[in-house]
Formats: C-alpha cells, structure tokens, sequence
C-alpha cells in the first residue's frame, strides 16, 4: 500500500520500514528481539514480585525500582510487540490512529524514565545527606505521592507532541525509516510546517529533560561530598554502593538518548539513530533488573530467601 502522492488521514495509514527485508536476517531478528523482550519482562517482573513479598524489601528506595521496573515492561512492550508482529507476518503497515497511540505511550514513558530516575535519585540524597529525618521525610505517603505525580506529569508530557503530530499533513511518503513510530521518523513524511511540534520538543527537552538532569546532578553532587566526608574507605564505599546501580543506568540512559536526540539535524542519520535506539529502548530496560540485582545486596538476598522459600514448598 502506497500513498507517494495525496495526504494521509486518519482512515490511512504507514509502513514500518523497520530493520531489513532480507530474510536470512528475519529469523535472527525475530530470535533476537524475543529473546529481549522476553528478559525484560521475566527480570523486571521478578524485581517486581520479590517487592511483593519481601517485607525487607519494603523501604523507598525499592518502591521506586519496583515502579521502575513496571514502567520498564510498559515501555518495551510499545514498540516489540509490533516488531515481532511485523517480523513474523511480514506486514509492515500500521494504521494513523495506532501510530499515534504508540507515538503517545512512547513519549509519556520516556519522560517517566527521566522522572523516575530524578526521583530515585532524590531519594538516595535524602538516605545519605539526611539520614535523620529520612524514615519522616520519606514516608509511605510521600514516595506514593512521588510515584504518582510521575506517573500523571509523563501522561500530560506525551500529549501535546503527539496531538500536534496527528493534525500535520503527510503526503511526501507514508514509509516511516524506523522500526516503531518515532517522532523524529514522522516528522520527516511531514508536508507542512513541523516548527511547532520541533518547539514543543525542545521545550519539553529544556524544562522537562534538563530539569531532570540538574536535579540528579545536584543530588549527586550532594552525595558525593556527604560520602568524602567519610573517615574509613569501607564506609565511603559502602555508602556510596547503594547508589552504584542508579548511578549506573543514569549514565546510560542519558548518553544514549543524548547521542540519538541531541544531534543538529543536518547531522542526523534516521538509521543510525534506528540501531542505537534499540539500546535505549529495548536493551536498557533489559538489562535494568541484572544491574539492580548484580549490584544491589538486598536484591540478592531477597532472590535467595525466594528461592529457599519456594524450595521447601516444592519439597512438602
């Protein structure tokens, strides 16, 4: 189906060019993004269960991974599924309406991302630089009320992109040059003028984005000096452990999206940018859950006192 010339409407639709059209390289891409997708859901899912029944687990600092984790599963789920779909049946073709529902969902988890990863970031500030009056300052009431406005804020910020993009004309073409619909990809089919949807992103980018980052360098920053004020290596180090994991999956997620968004656009490659997103999109939220539990002591012993436990309920 081919719309090279005329508009396409919401009774229309576009292809996904996706990755390739070989077929020797369908099957490894099938495997691939199964397997991917599969993880995710499995290793997240785990995180989210040993929350559940873990009563040692119940402190703010593994309510918002188990947030994390969920929000994680949501995120994958937007773009691989219709991946495989694609992979598998060999039709590529999307309608205006779906493609837009994913555009919407990709864009408000994204900014979840961001939100979350500030807010988990706050809260290892309070733990270290405010030992006292953490239990207080971080009640139940007050990481719920956290996770819910980060939730509702990246809701609200998927919106105005994603209305914006559905009222535009696309006539020059309706194949979309990635493998999920991406604003980037779509803003490229566009006849009309896309300066709005561009300012509406680099708004969203500047209050929303850098808010973000500011606020998770400053609590690190923070971090940072409350840990050297510590008298013995053992201590620093094990203080300053309890953020190695968050830490870790910051500076991925902001350098990859940084390296795929932050680029002038005469300079930007749809298909380079289509191969690195597979890291910050599929590949991050995989390899979140092995990060935490790697890196995280009580995540450990919380799969152990699981597995013993399920142990001896097999046994009886």
């Amino acid at each position: 189906m081919e719309y090279n010339v005329g508009n396409i409407s919401e009774t229309d639709g576009f292809l996904i060019l996706g990755f390739t059209d070989s077929t020797d390289l369908k099957i490894p891409l099938l495997f691939m993004f199964l397997f991917i997708y599969l993880f995710t859901v499995m290793g997240n899912l785990l995180i989210i269960v040993l929350f559940s029944s873990d009563s040692r687990l119940k402190r703010p600092m593994y309510f918002f991974l188990c947030n994390m984790s969920f929000l994680d599963i949501s995120y994958s789920s937007v773009t691989v599924p219709y991946l495989l779909h694609v992979l598998i049946t060999g039709n590529k073709y999307i309608q205006f309406r779906m493609c837009m529902v994913q555009l919407y969902f990709f864009n408000s988890f994204a900014a979840m991302e961001f939100l979350l990863l500030t807010t988990m970031a706050y809260d290892r500030y309070m733990a270290i630089c405010q030992p006292l009056s953490y239990p207080q300052l971080m009640n139940q009431r007050a990481c719920m009320l956290l996770a819910v406005s980060a939730w509702l804020v990246g809701f609200i910020a998927g919106a105005p992109v994603t209305i914006l993009s559905s009222t535009l004309t696309y006539c020059s073409s309706n194949i979309i040059n990635h493998y999920f619909c991406d604003i980037t990809a779509i803003l490229k089919l566009a006849c009309d003028d896309t300066s709005a949807v561009e300012f509406v992103i680099f708004a969203q980018g500047v209050v929303l984005l850098l808010s973000c980052f500011i606020l998770t360098v400053t609590s690190y920053v923070y971090i940072l000096s409350a840990v050297l004020k510590i008298s013995s290596t053992e201590g620093r180090y094990k203080t300053f452990s309890t953020c190695g994991s968050h830490l870790t999956m910051v500076n991925l997620f902001y350098i990859l999206l940084v390296f795929v968004y932050m680029k002038p656009t005469s300079s930007y490659s749809l298909d380079e940018g289509k191969f690195v997103s597979v890291l910050y999109v599929n590949v991050l939220p995989m390899l979140n859950p092995v990060v935490y539990s790697l890196r995280n002591a009580d995540v450990k012993r919380a799969l152990m006192r699981t597995c013993r436990r399920n142990v001896v309920n097999i046994s009886f």
